[in-house]
């Protein structure tokens, strides 16, 4: 696996895999890798003969400084995960390779950014938007790759290809969960031990408005979620949201004409982890 710290490096190298005709997959993290972040690559490696990782934590998308200093890092573990699935080249910029100067785009994400995560995290996506058309414009990658889990952010940056026009394939890829449920998460790490034998519960009320979506209403089930997560002693309810899957509109009553989508977002301590469910296609 190579490894690359400049923009003008990567370029020259991939320039010739496209010589070559070679299609390139990348998955873009910022490291703290899991089984969830693996998947990703296994899948690129799969579809594409050539596969980039990059590892950034990005500061723009933190409104919240103290949890850009606390977000968890292994480079060396990072690495040694990376070979172990054959990535090819392991992009990892530091701050004045990506940003030499201040980066001042706003980008328009329609009502995207106006629920959920861009409500309770306001600049988080446009954060997002400004480094992920960075590594697309250094990576010029054929397909990426990201997990369910941030399910909104994967429309975000669907509508940043779209109003851009990357020529860029976007594939959205299965949550991946730990035994007992819980989504695979960077931050699951940052969990105390009682708070993270608690977290099962997010994903256990995801599934019990699943069984619940045909019987009862939604402001029911909102009902239910904050029961479920606050009468568990280390968590708090943030939000429960029902959407469309493909628009994400809030949606107010159910009609089975549309698949719909329940995202939740919940702290467990001061760590705030979030987790979805389709609840019927």
């Amino acid at each position: 696996m190579q490894i690359i710290k400049y923009i003008s490096d990567l370029d020259t190298v991939l320039a010739e895999f496209r010589k070559q005709g070679k299609p390139i997959g990348f998955v873009p993290t910022m490291g703290a890798l899991h089984d969830g972040h693996l998947s990703l690559i296994n899948q690129s490696v799969s579809d594409n003969p050539v596969t980039v990782a990059s590892i950034y934590v990005n500061p723009t998308q933190f409104n919240d400084q103290t949890d850009l200093k606390n977000y968890p890092r292994n480079p060396g573990t990072d690495r040694k995960l990376l070979e172990s699935v054959k990535c090819n080249i392991l992009f990892v910029p530091d701050d004045k390779e990506m940003y030499p100067e201040k980066d001042n785009r706003v980008f328009d994400f329609g009502f995207l950014d106006e629920i959920m995560e861009g409500e309770k995290r306001p600049g988080h996506f446009n954060g997002v938007a400004q480094i992920v058309t960075k590594l697309f414009d250094a990576v010029k990658p054929d397909r990426a790759y990201f997990g369910k889990k941030d399910f909104q952010q994967i429309a975000i940056i669907k509508k940043i290809v779209g109003d851009l026009n990357y020529d860029i394939e976007i594939i959205a890829c299965p949550i991946v969960r730990e035994k007992d449920g819980l989504a695979m998460s960077s931050r699951n790490t940052l969990l105390k031990e009682q708070e993270r034998k608690e977290a099962v519960k997010i994903y256990e009320t995801l599934q019990q408005i699943q069984k619940r979506i045909k019987y009862t209403d939604i402001d029911e089930l909102k009902k239910y979620a904050l029961k479920a997560i606050n009468h568990t002693k280390h968590l708090k309810l943030d939000y429960l949201q029902i959407v469309n899957t493909k628009t994400l509109i809030p949606v107010n009553k159910i009609t089975k004409k549309e698949p719909v989508t329940a995202c939740i977002a919940v702290y467990a301590g001061n760590i705030r982890l979030i987790d979805n469910l389709d609840l019927f296609t």
